[in-house]
């Protein structure tokens, strides 16, 4: 396998962070093999098949042969596209991840200065240990927090924080996005990771409901964050819906990525500024110090 950077490869990193959503990854192969074998079939046995489907459809031979071609054709595509979904899913899940990540950490750019972070959606940690990773590498004595809905992703992501060697850069807490458990202007910098598109999702995704409860979390995090503090999203889909939305709150520098597919769909990574005059002084509400 590829090596990541310095002495680390792809195989320690999938051996600490694991896949998230293994049964999508599982449901993908399975399919795939399923339709290659029957795609197999068809081409080793295509005359039987003709002859088969020319006796149960009553219709000529050259009808039959056409329509056996056709599905074998059609159980041949679907396996190809089945076997790239799946490969596609095995690179976002980590190695994607893991690069967006080091992009992401990049775009900060002084971290020195960095005494509290967040990571919204922490999952499993890969976003977390690279914003406490470079902590680390700073000498910056700031920690990060991971905010995730579930306590027992919170527990995972502690261990491979461990295993990372960052531990005591790191404290995670389970929490509900939508009302973030922190004081307005409290963190230096917010990032998050192919996580916002999930919240809302009971609505589903494209009804105004869920692209409220998105909005709702993106006020969130500007609350949170201090005058002056960087925010960082990647994120599948709805990156523009974010950009208006960030303008619309008079965000500052705020920059859209190239795509990148990610999951099979389209991502962008968007960075913004909160700019120094801004103060939340409750929810929906936003003062600008003019002085």
């Amino acid at each position: 396998m590829g090596k990541t950077s310095g002495t680390r490869d792809w195989a320690q990193i999938y051996a600490i962070y694991g896949i998230e959503q293994k049964h999508t990854l599982f449901f993908l192969l399975l399919n795939a093999i399923a339709f290659s074998v029957l795609s197999t079939v068809f081409f080793l046995y295509f005359d039987p098949i003709c002859v088969f489907v020319e006796s149960f459809l009553f219709s000529s031979s050259s009808a039959a042969r056409f329509s056996a071609g056709f599905f074998g054709a059609v159980t041949a595509l679907s396996a190809v596209c089945l076997f790239f979904a799946a490969a596609n899913f095995f690179y976002s899940a980590v190695p994607l991840r893991y690069k967006m990540a080091q992009r992401m950490v990049g775009s900060v750019g002084d971290w020195s200065n960095v005494k509290t972070a967040l990571d919204l959606g922490c999952g499993r940690g890969i976003l977390l240990n690279a914003v406490a990773t470079q902590l680390k590498k700073t000498g910056s004595s700031g920690r990060v927090v991971g905010l995730d809905r579930s306590m027992s992703t919170t527990l995972s992501t502690l261990r491979t924080a461990h295993i990372e060697g960052v531990q005591e850069y790191v404290t995670c807490r389970e929490g509900d996005v939508r009302r973030l458990p922190f004081s307005d202007n409290y963190f230096d910098v917010v990032v998050s990771a192919v996580f916002l598109h999930t919240v809302g999702k009971e609505y589903g995704q494209k009804t105004v409901e869920a692209a409220a409860e998105r909005t709702r979390v993106l006020g969130e995090v500007v609350r949170v964050l201090k005058p002056g503090g960087i925010g960082v999203v990647w994120d599948l889909v709805h990156v523009p819906e974010y950009a208006r939305r960030l303008q619309e709150l008079r965000m500052e520098e705020i920059r859209v990525s190239k795509r990148v597919t990610a999951f099979m769909v389209k991502s962008h990574i968007v960075s913004f500024k909160k700019p120094p005059s801004q103060h939340f002084v409750g929810p929906g509400e936003v003062r600008l110090d003019w002085r």
